[in-house]
C-alpha cells in the first residue's frame, strides 16, 4: 500500500524544481521502465503491479494496485510499473566524443523533446547539447515521448554560444536561406542545429552556423516544418551519405 508521503512525493516530481532538487526523474510502462534498468540507471522507488512483478521476478518493487498507480501516475491509462530514477551525471568526454552531435536551441514543446531524442537514439546520435531555455528532458512527458530512448542518449544543458565556439567542427542549421540540403556536403563529425519551434535559430547561434541548409518546400502552402520532423530529415541525410554509426 502506497503511503500519502510516497504518493505526495511521486507527483511533486512533475515539477523541474522538485525533480531538480532531488536529482531523480519519473519514468513509467514497461518499455521505458525496461530500458532505463537495462542501461543501468538506479531506481531510488519502483512501484508495479502483480503482473509486471510475475514477469520480472528478479526486480525489488513495492507491489501496488492498479487503483495505487493510478494515484501516482502522470499518464492517463498507467502501465504496469512507474520508477523514480536518479539522474544521470554529465559524462566528462562528451566534448570530445566524436560527431554527430546536436545542439537544440529553445525547443520548448515536450512531446517535440522526446521525439528528437527518440530520433537521435535511431540514427545513433549519442549526444545533445540543450540551450537553458529548452524543455527539461526528465519531464515526464519528455521522458515518455522518448519511448526508452532516453536511456540510451546522453543529454546536457549548456550555453550553446560557448559549446559552439569552443569547437572546431562544421555547424549546420535549417534556415530558409539555406543551401538545398541534398546538395551539399556533409560531415559525420559536425553539430547539428535545431530551433525553436516559433521562432528557429536564434540570431546568436545562427551567426555561428557555418553551413546553412535548406529542407526544400515542393509547393506553397506550409511555412516550415515541426522541429522533430526537420531533426528527422536532416539526420537521415546525413546518414544517407554513407556515413558510419557510432
Amino acid at each position: 500500500m502506497i503511503s500519502k508521503n510516497q504518493q505526495k512525493y511521486v507527483r511533486q516530481l512533475e515539477l523541474k524544481k522538485y525533480r531538480k532538487r532531488e536529482g531523480v526523474f519519473v519514468a513509467e510502462g514497461p518499455k521505458v521502465v525496461g530500458d532505463l534498468l537495462q542501461a543501468g540507471f538506479t531506481t531510488t522507488l519502483l512501484f508495479a503491479t502483480s503482473d509486471w512483478m510475475a514477469a520480472h521476478p528478479d526486480k525489488a518493487a513495492q507491489v501496488v494496485s492498479d487503483d495505487e498507480l493510478c494515484k501516482l501516475s502522470f499518464l492517463q491509462h498507467p502501465q504496469q510499473v512507474l520508477g523514480v530514477f536518479k539522474m544521470p551525471t554529465t559524462c566528462d568526454n562528451m566534448l570530445s566524443a566524436p560527431g554527430p552531435w546536436l545542439a537544440l536551441d529553445g525547443v520548448q514543446d515536450p512531446g517535440n523533446l522526446g521525439t528528437i531524442i527518440r530520433i537521435a537514439d535511431w540514427f545513433g546520435i549519442s549526444n545533445i547539447f540543450c540551450s537553458e531555455d529548452t524543455a527539461d528532458a526528465w519531464n515526464p512527458k519528455v521522458v515518455q515521448a522518448t519511448m526508452g530512448s532516453i536511456a540510451r542518449v546522453s543529454i546536457v544543458y549548456t550555453n550553446l554560444a560557448e559549446l559552439i565556439k569552443n569547437t572546431d567542427k562544421p555547424v549546420y542549421g535549417t534556415l530558409l536561406d539555406g543551401r538545398n540540403i541534398y546538395e551539399e556536403d556533409l560531415s559525420a563529425d559536425g553539430i547539428i542545429v535545431m530551433g525553436n519551434e516559433g521562432n528557429g535559430i536564434s540570431p546568436a547561434i545562427r551567426q555561428l552556423v557555418t553551413h546553412r541548409l535548406l529542407i526544400p518546400r515542393y509547393h506553397e502552402g506550409p511555412e516550415s516544418l515541426n522541429v522533430a520532423i526537420a531533426t528527422a530529415i536532416t539526420c537521415a541525410e546525413l546518414r544517407r551519405r554513407g556515413q558510419s554509426i557510432h
